[in-house]
């Protein structure tokens, strides 16, 4: 949970507060502090908590002030009371991000403090009426929202990550602002914590940007959807490792916090059945599917109706060339599992390719580390092509320090695969790139890590799409 400070005096330090309870979320808890106090109707006392007492008092400020905020909000009706509060906290908090209602043309040096003109705001939005005078951002293009601000928090899985890894599908990055300047993207300019995008493109697109933007750990399977699917061909799977599968399956809903949706298609094993549907619960879903079919039938329909954010298969499943390709298009992570017990995992294992897909998906590896626990574990075939490298290198240490996660380099001059396949309780973590669903076959000679995923078959992997 975010904790953000309300320092409010006034009749507009009142109207903002109860326009903050208006606007729903339950990632924020407010702390409003007035020197005078005001009842505010239908408040979530769970998301306010309210003090009164003088914010210009360093003593009693230093006190709240004691609690880990990510944004302090003054506003209040006097310039003097401004600058004692300002004092205050930059006696406790030095980089403390505070947000301030200026109205009287006050001036700032400070880089992590935002002033917000009164006067410069009411005379934008008279402007609006005006007619024959162009409008800034608002109302530029049809106005449907194609033209974005965002302000990337600390956490955010886009921090330190460089332009030209992140994939820009109808969309674009077009401004940087940082510490009030403007910077012109590049592919190798590097995000930083309260950075402020322009983003151009396709409003629903923008949307889903914002929320990867503002996404932080503890979120997975999000956003790729809500809840878990394992899926069961029996025409396909071993009978005898249904069960150790489903327990695995499990396993990891728990560990999730989402629902389990068992799928059964092609059922072909009575006590197997009867099983499954031991399992079925308020968070444990049974559908079965007593009809001949084959997956690329209903696959897709599954997943949108029970909106699935992780797949679950057996590595039998994966195998099948068809299973693969249904996979792929479905754009959805994919926990493969094998015959090794999934609750003694220790290790998150990365093997570093000559290409930046790893920085493409770093989000996504941290949150499910995270959540699993797992240690991350990096491994680096000393070959050529090591620049691209080092900035995925680079990007990881960045996001350890960000989500305080532990991560450890292997600078190898032997295949890490035949290392990995040596080593025990270990996951691999990889990009789900359309060259995973090419035959077998056709990678027997090829050097490419990810090609050889198979390689290391008896180990559980998941495979996770190429994305924001």
């Amino acid at each position: 949970m975010k904790k953000i400070l309300i320092i409010s005096e006034g009749d507009v330090g009142a109207h903002f507060i109860k326009r903050v309870s208006e606007t729903y979320t339950n990632e924020n808890i407010y702390y409003i502090v007035q020197t005078k106090a005001k009842k505010f109707d239908d408040v979530n006392p769970a998301r306010f908590k309210f003090y009164e007492f003088d914010p210009t008092s360093l003593y009693k400020l230093s006190n709240l002030l004691k609690m880990e905020f990510i944004q302090v909000f003054i506003v209040v009706d006097s310039q003097i009371n401004v600058e004692n509060i300002m004092k205050n906290i930059r006696a406790i908090k030095k980089h403390l991000r505070v947000i301030i209602l200026n109205q009287w043309n006050m001036h700032n040096q400070d880089a992590n403090v935002e002033l917000v003109n009164v006067n410069e705001l009411v005379a934008s939005r008279l402007l609006d009426y005006l007619p024959n005078v162009p409008v800034i951002a608002q109302n530029v293009g049809v106005g449907e929202g194609e033209i974005m601000e965002v302000l990337v928090p600390f956490g955010s899985s886009f921090v330190y990550r460089h332009i030209g890894a992140i994939e820009q599908k109808n969309w674009r990055i077009v401004a940087i602002y940082r510490n009030r300047k403007l910077i012109m993207p590049s592919r190798r300019k590097m995000i930083q914590p309260n950075d402020l995008l322009v983003l151009v493109g396709e409003p629903s697109v923008l949307k889903s940007v914002y929320r990867s933007i503002k996404h932080e750990l503890g979120q997975f399977p999000a956003p790729f959807g809500s809840n878990i699917l394992l899926y069961i061909d029996m025409n396909i799977v071993n009978h005898d490792t249904v069960k150790e599968s489903i327990r695995r399956s499990v396993y990891a809903h728990r560990q999730f916090k989402h629902d389990l949706i068992i799928k059964v298609t092609n059922p072909s094993n009575i006590e197997i059945l009867q099983y499954i549907k031991s399992l079925r619960s308020m968070n444990v879903i049974i559908n079965i599917d007593y009809d001949s079919i084959n997956l690329r039938d209903t696959f897709h329909k599954d997943i949108n109706y029970y909106h699935v954010g992780l797949v679950i298969i057996s590595k039998e499943m994966f195998a099948d060339y068809y299973v693969r390709q249904a996979m792929y298009e479905a754009h959805l992570p994919v926990l493969k599992l094998s015959d090794k017990r999934f609750s003694n995992l220790k290790d998150a294992a990365l093997i570093l390719s000559n290409n930046k897909d790893l920085e493409k998906i770093s989000s996504t590896i941290f949150d499910i580390s995270e959540q699993m626990n797992f240690n991350i574990e990096m491994y680096n075939y000393m070959n050529e092509h090591q620049d691209e490298k080092e900035e995925v290198i680079e990007h990881y240490n960045n996001l350890s320090t960000i989500f305080t996660k532990s991560i450890k380099i292997y600078q190898e001059h032997e295949n890490p695969i035949s290392k990995l396949m040596q080593k025990e309780n270990f996951i691999q973590l990889l990009p789900f790139t359309k060259k995973l669903t090419s035959r077998r076959i056709y990678s027997l000679f090829s050097t490419d890590s990810e090609k050889l995923y198979y390689k290391l078959d008896d180990y559980h992997q998941i495979f996770i799409p190429v994305q924001l």
